[in-house]
């Protein structure tokens, strides 16, 4: 395979650089950085110019697909996140494999236009209605990575257990039976039996503290070392009630003395925490991913971000509900929710949330390989534009704050995934309709 050679205008290159870097020539070998020159003196012929910033792929660190039908259906009227949920357990209940392998693709294809090069799919409607198995018990998830794979983007699936809807123990009932294997031996033998394509990555997750009886926690930490584990924490108030009402401690404490807290694991939304829960996901490196957009959304909260940082956990950012797909979106939303809730500006650099969109993200979905351009890392880019209506009159030096704090996933202009052109000139490649495709599979299980 030939060397591709990138001229970046100004490229972002990561590893915590406060600023973007002119004239980057970037070289590229089987899906690899292969070379890396700033200030490029001398140029290859057939160079492709990038103009504009040019940063790491993005990563999505926590998403739903198949809410990506709720968009522009719930989000009027009143109520709480509970109200809400049993509109999406409507659309839970209509999917099936082929609905849900469109729906996916074209959302995965709307994350590609906004420059995500990785997703970590957070996956729990495992199963037929009533929780009957289909044919192949994994044929959701194959879904889903065929999805990934059609839409030109990595994915880590989160393989979810989900056994119990309450934290008193209760069975699943309706809708979520399509969720649950039963127990725990029957998740791990039908994850076993995943295969699982180029470009993918299986990970785990506990659905909540809700969802997973205590007794069952060390178990699952135990059959699960070594790769990415997620978990939904603290996101209600009311969580953290039962809680406490059934064990005597938070949900934090329940998942740290069950062993499942550490460098490998991602505590999601984090948002309704006491000084203790920040320092055992600080002292134990327990990332931790915000999803601002979902999390305004649904009025879960504001989150300690800054404390949690300061505390040790990396923060990585994911669009959860889709409710917006843009990680310039979440990760200025981490910034500027802070300053609401403190009534004081300059919490986080932009460089800061950059890093939490590209490499923070990756190492939390187990690439660590990625989200940096350097020689040997993957070959993931993201160009944005700097001069449409919302980037324009950006100083150079000032491009990664411009971007961070005024682009959107609009601004999107060049997107390369394991040296792969994804989407060109704003185009997707392989989607060419990604509107119409989302129009379609939103329409097949909203009718």
């Amino acid at each position: 395979m030939p060397v591709t050679a990138y001229l970046a205008e100004l490229a972002w290159l990561g590893g915590g650089a406060p600023g973007p870097v002119p004239d980057v020539l970037i070289e590229v070998d089987a899906g690899r950085f292969s070379a890396v020159t700033p200030q490029a003196a001398s140029v290859p012929p057939g160079v492709t110019r990038l103009a504009g910033l040019t940063v790491p792929g993005l990563a999505n660190a926590h998403s739903h697909a198949f809410h990506r039908a709720l968009r522009g259906r719930t989000h009027a009227g009143k109520g709480t996140f509970w109200t809400w949920r049993r509109a999406m357990y409507e659309v839970a209940a209509r999917l099936d494999p082929d609905s849900y392998a469109a729906l996916a693709r074209a959302a995965y294809a709307e994350m590609a236009l906004a420059g995500v090069a990785c997703v970590g799919e957070f996956h729990y409607l495992h199963h037929g209605p009533g929780g009957q198995r289909y044919a192949d018990p994994n044929a959701m998830s194959q879904a889903l990575l065929w999805a990934a794979g059609e839409a030109g983007v990595r994915i880590t699936l989160l393989d979810t257990v989900y056994l119990t809807s309450a934290v008193d123990g209760k069975p699943p009932e309706g809708p979520q039976l399509r969720f649950s294997d039963g127990d725990l031996d029957a998740w791990s033998e039908r994850r076993a039996a995943l295969a699982v394509p180029p470009g993918a990555r299986a990970g785990a997750a506990v659905h909540s503290v809700r969802a997973v009886p205590a007794e069952v926690l060390p178990a699952f930490a135990g059959r699960t070392d070594g790769v990415p584990v997620h978990v939904h924490v603290s996101e209600q108030r009311a969580e953290n009630d039962a809680c406490r009402a059934r064990h005597g401690c938070s949900p934090t404490e329940l998942l740290h003395g069950s062993g499942l807290l550490g460098p490998h694991a991602t505590a999601v939304h984090a948002t309704h925490l006491s000084d203790l829960d920040r320092t055992l996901l600080g002292d134990t490196d327990t990332a931790v991913c915000f999803c601002p957009t979902t999390e305004r959304d649904l009025a879960d909260g504001i989150g300690p971000a800054r404390a949690l940082v300061d505390a040790g956990s990396p923060l990585c950012l994911g669009s959860d509900s889709q409710a917006v797909v843009d990680l310039f979106e979440e990760a200025r939303a981490v910034e500027l929710n802070e300053r609401l809730r403190t009534e004081r500006r300059g919490h986080f650099s932009a460089a800061e949330l950059l890093h939490a969109a590209t490499a923070a993200g990756h190492a939390a979905l187990g690439w660590a390989d990625a989200g940096t351009i350097a020689p040997g890392a993957r070959a993931d880019l993201v160009t944005v534009r700097l001069d449409t209506v919302r980037t324009a009159g950006a100083a150079p030096a000032d491009a990664v704050a411009a971007v961070v704090f005024g682009a959107t996933a609009a601004d999107v202009w060049h997107v390369v995934v394991d040296g792969r052109v994804v989407v060109d000139e704003g185009r997707h490649r392989t989607v060419p309709d990604v509107a119409g495709a989302l129009r379609e599979a939103v329409a097949a299980v909203t009718r």
